[in-house]
């Protein structure tokens, strides 16, 4: 059985399970998340579409840890005019491991 959540404004096909990398959630590392907004849930053949969201549909995950992405380095750079601009940026996320999936 696989579900389709929306967290962070983000979409993310999720099984039992699965370990994702999401954006920062306010939990403690061990805590229940618990995602309502599920927009379809699947298995094999059958497949629920919510409108936009599925009744009754949930899925539960368990805090696993916090952290922060590897570094997207950027720059700026103008030729010829001797202007170069370096910058970067590390994401911040939250890991969980989904454990239920309710359709």
């Amino acid at each position: 059985m696989y579900a389709v959540i929306l967290s962070g404004g983000k979409q993310y096909r999720v099984q039992e399970g699965d370990v994702l990398k999401l954006e920062t959630l306010p939990a403690e590392v061990g805590s229940t998340v618990n995602f309502d907004k599920v927009l379809m849930v699947g298995e094999g053949e059958s497949i629920k579409v919510g409108r936009p969201y599925l009744e009754g549909g949930s899925v539960s995950a368990t805090v696993v840890s916090h952290g922060r992405h590897e570094k997207v380095r950027i720059i700026k750079f103008r030729r010829r005019k001797h202007h170069e601009k370096w910058q970067g940026h590390r994401q911040n996320y939250t890991e969980v491991k989904i454990t239920q999936i309710q359709a």
